[in-house]
């Protein structure tokens, strides 16, 4: 359906990280497609067969102004043949910013409602006035987070036990969907820390097992989440991450985001330091793309 590019696993190699016995390498999702990236693309697979299966000719979906769901949803759709429908929170900001300017291009119909009535999205009556007003829809949740977007995930992790051999794999959370189809397809057979980037984020605990548990009958004890690196919140970034992050690009030559893969890699390199990884182990981290909303903050 959507094309993917095969993506490298570098290693990121430093003298103080093989002094600590530690072997640390990236999956470069971020170069699995030039607009749908990292786990947008497992996330929206399945999603996109469906909707075919089900002769859908558009599709709707949900997000902010700056949402790399939404960039991402318009460009798979596009190159899937699909009208697209946006919902965005907030009002019309005129000249549109990068995102929403690209979600357009790609004949994306921008819908936008008050922050009110969005906390109502997942209504049945919220649901039914916008079959009136745009017909008959496939509906991608925001974030892209459902069962299908698990599998797809889960199918992502199947394929990296395949590909790499590591001992803890990492990746940055936000909804816990990614991150719930990771665990799936690795089964009990890696550890797997997730790095939320939300403040407050203890509750995506529950939201991760509640995921698995309406995709799976297996129990999965292979997982944790870290809550200590979000860097002020969700979308925010405080000038120690800022200064990680440009060190980081500067010395490694990956670029990283910073809402999500620069604070995984924060946290990584601190846990390092303090001997938290096994020495002699190897560390896998993945990188989730997202760099479209870098534009937007330089």
């Amino acid at each position: 359906m959507i094309n993917y590019n095969p993506t490298p696993i570098q290693q990121i190699n430093s003298e103080w990280i093989r002094a600590a016995g530690i072997q640390l390498f990236m999956k470069r999702e971020d170069m699995n497609h030039p607009h749908i990236s990292g786990n947008k693309w497992w996330k929206l697979k399945y999603n996109l067969e469906r909707a075919k299966e089900l002769k859908h000719k558009n599709i709707l979906t949900f997000g902010g102004a700056f949402s790399n769901h939404i960039y991402s949803t318009a460009a798979a759709a596009k190159e899937c043949d699909f009208e697209t429908i946006g919902v965005i929170r907030g009002e019309e900001v005129l000249p549109l910013n990068s995102t929403l300017r690209f979600a357009k291009e790609m004949g994306m119909q921008l819908h936008y409602i008050s922050r009110e009535a969005y906390r109502k999205k997942n209504e049945f009556e919220f649901t039914e006035n916008l079959k009136d007003k745009y017909g008959h829809f496939y509906l991608i949740p925001e974030g892209g987070s459902n069962v299908l977007a698990i599998k797809g995930c889960d199918e992502f992790g199947s394929n990296l036990i395949h590909e790499s051999d590591f001992d803890y794999l990492c990746l940055p959370v936000g909804t816990g969907t990614t991150l719930a189809g990771i665990v799936a397809g690795i089964g009990n057979t890696k550890r797997v820390i997730g790095f939320s980037v939300l403040m407050g984020g203890d509750f995506l605990v529950a939201d991760v097992k509640a995921h698995l548990s309406n995709y799976s009958t297996n129990d999965f004890s292979n997982w944790e989440i870290n809550t200590d690196y979000h860097f002020g919140g969700y979308a925010k970034a405080t000038n120690e991450l800022i200064s990680f992050k440009k060190h980081f690009e500067m010395e490694f030559g990956i670029p990283l985001d910073r809402i999500y893969t620069a604070k995984m890699m924060a946290g990584i390199f601190d846990l390092i330091q303090k001997e938290y990884f096994k020495r002699g182990s190897t560390v896998l981290a993945i990188h989730t793309g997202g760099m479209q909303g870098e534009v937007i903050q330089k």
